[in-house]
């Protein structure tokens, strides 16, 4: 290669990393353990909801 070529590799990686290195302070925040809870008990509602009805 060229001295003056431009792989892209590393600059055009740069962009994305600065994309998503900032948080939106409008964004909905939620703690792992929440949506763990959430998955949870969905699936536990999902459960009895099929027992019911079946």
């Amino acid at each position: 290669m060229s001295s003056g070529s431009n792989s892209g590799g590393l600059m055009s990686s740069a962009g994305l990393v600065r994309y998503f290195d900032n948080e939106d302070r409008n964004a909905i925040s939620m703690s792992p353990k929440t949506v763990l809870a959430f998955c949870v008990l969905f699936g536990v509602f999902v459960q009895v909801l099929s027992l019911t009805v079946a």
